[in-house]
């Protein structure tokens, strides 16, 4: 019997929860004469949510029409909505007494808001899109067309130094969680007319605003049109972050190295675009994504192209060094001291002998554990509050190192290994490859454990093989190495002099516009001059 009633009550509560979303659905498409209409149907759909502020105002010169402001608290510049909208829509002399509903609209639409874009909205659609993207909107009784005023604004993150890519030399500005703040910030730097900008929205429920910026006659039309059309395929309830959009638009899924490249500087962002390529902004979030990304981009730094070529260049070789050293340092030490002992000097094998005899597993399974166990110490120092993180990041290994070597469980060379493995892949410039480093690396001991340096080469060549299959937007991922571009590769391993840079990389930019600077470049000293002093008198302090 109580099952009975309370089956009865929870039908009653689904009726009435599927009467409340017919009424939502029946909402018409256009705009209504009535304000009273148009406000019950704006509480009906947003569920009359505190924050959306629904000012009635009243005319001084004409007190007949009656005028209401809808905005969403937090999302509008309060001074604007204040001081430009309703101040004077209350208190301008233009709107007299015997004015029309239509003359008003007419009358606050061109003399009375003073604010930068007033548009006018018929349907409802529209209407709420740009309620909620932080514009005021205006409704005059008798009409059956709103005004919608520019007042977006509200708290928002200052400019300031990003966190990731960080450089010694160079901008201190990074992008915000703003996309308005952000393409300006590109702007000014690119002072161009052929810097274009085109927006969508993304996300049936979101409407995350997203915006792709190139730079007309260098980007090529093929990569454009082809980033175009693979945003505009996206059908998602929800964009949160780029990394939503990296996910749905790269070309391989199946591999664990990144084939787009996410920025928080403004100088690199401009730096690919001058070379051709294409960025997305992603309202909500500071990381802005470059299209398309190569492999040898991820150890490039904006840092490399401000300092002198031959230093600059010494720094990127040690980049890559690390990260080949990141990824094949601790699977060399397992299949050296498990099958090819023969490679080690006797000296040190000696060492490593008596290190070793006391550990009861096989060097493949106590590099394991070191690797796991830092694997560990990494997540939680990312995870746990800044002042915590680092401070246990540090004890932890140290204590964690020190009693596993005492108990007996792993050598000290395995944890020096394993130590100078974790320095490695934090030295990486690029934390989406230092990623793909680190989850390789389990692979790459698996294989040099079962063996030996054949599993090690073996399993390098099928990465190889793997990377020279990969595309990003149509461009070889190992480009210029593979296929070989004999002019691109004085950016690659090493970094030509800046006054050898004549042209644009071919592989990326349009064939139209690829000279990036003149001819004789190059900086020559100034003709010697041989001393004079036929000329000179004698006592003047002058003779040699």
């Amino acid at each position: 019997m109580v099952s009975f009633f309370k089956q009865k009550g929870q039908k009653s509560k689904k009726q009435k929860t599927d009467e409340k979303d017919q009424s939502i659905s029946k909402i018409p498409q256009n705009i209504d004469s009535s304000i009273t209409t148009n406000l019950d149907i704006v509480k009906q759909k947003t569920g009359s949510s505190p924050d959306i502020i629904i000012r009635t105002l009243k005319i001084s010169q004409n007190p007949q029409i009656k005028t209401t402001i809808l905005y969403v608290q937090g999302l509008v510049d309060n001074p604007s909505v204040t001081d430009f909208l309703i101040e004077s829509i209350m208190k301008n002399p233009h709107l007299k007494e015997k004015v029309l509903p239509h003359e008003a609209l007419e009358v606050i639409s061109k003399d009375v808001v003073s604010l930068g874009g007033v548009e006018t909205v018929m349907d409802w659609e529209k209407l709420f899109l740009s309620l909620l993207s932080g514009d005021s909107i205006i409704f005059i009784d008798g009409i059956n067309i709103a005004l919608v005023a520019s007042t977006k604004g509200g708290e928002r993150r200052s400019v300031q130094e990003p966190s990731t890519n960080s450089v010694v030399r160079g901008s201190r500005e990074g992008f915000t969680e703003s996309n308005a703040t952000n393409i300006a910030l590109v702007r000014r730097i690119i002072n161009s007319p052929d810097l274009w900008i085109e927006s969508m929205k993304i996300g049936t429920v979101t409407n995350t605003d997203v915006s792709i910026m190139y730079i007309n006659g260098i980007a090529k039309k093929g990569i454009v049109e082809e980033v175009k059309e693979r945003l505009k395929g996206i059908n998602i309830d929800s964009i949160l972050e780029s990394g939503y959009i990296e996910q749905l638009i790269e070309d391989q899924v199946m591999t664990p190295f990144p084939t787009l490249d996410h920025t928080e500087r403004p100088d690199k962002v401009a730096g690919g675009l001058l070379e051709g390529r294409v960025a997305i902004f992603v309202n909500g979030t500071p990381f802005v994504l470059l299209v398309p990304a190569l492999f040898i981009q991820f150890f490039q730094s904006v840092e490399d192209y401000y300092a002198r070529f031959d230093i600059a260049s010494a720094i990127r070789f040690l980049r890559i060094s690390i990260f080949f050293i990141s990824l094949i340092a601790p699977a060399a030490f397992v299949a050296a001291t498990t099958y090819h002992q023969e490679m080690v000097p006797t000296d040190l094998l000696i060492i490593l002998a008596a290190q070793r005899d006391p550990v009861p597993f096989p060097a493949v399974i106590e590099v394991f554990i070191m690797e796991i166990t830092f694997e560990i110490l990494r997540e939680a120092s990312l995870r746990m509050p800044k002042a915590i993180g680092a401070t246990m990041s540090i004890v932890g290994a140290l204590v964690i190192g020190q009693a596993v070597v005492q108990a007996g469980l792993v050598s000290p060379a395995a944890v020096i290994i394993v130590s100078i493995t974790a320095i490695a892949s934090f030295a990486t410039p690029a934390y989406s490859i230092a990623i793909s480093a680190r989850l390789l690396r389990f692979v790459f001991i698996i294989c040099a454990g079962t063996m030996g340096f054949y599993g090690l080469i073996l399993a390098l060549f099928v990465v190889v093989v793997h990377l020279c299959s990969l595309r990003s937007f149509g461009v070889p991922y190992m480009s210029p190495l593979a296929p070989l571009n004999p002019e691109g590769l004085g950016d690659t391993f090493f970094r030509r002099p800046m006054w050898a840079y004549k042209d644009r990389p071919k592989f990326l930019s349009s064939n139209n516009n690829l000279k990036r600077e003149g001819d004789n470049q190059r900086p020559l000293p100034p003709k010697s001059r041989g001393m004079k002093t036929s000329n000179m008198k004698k006592g003047d302090g002058t003779e040699s």
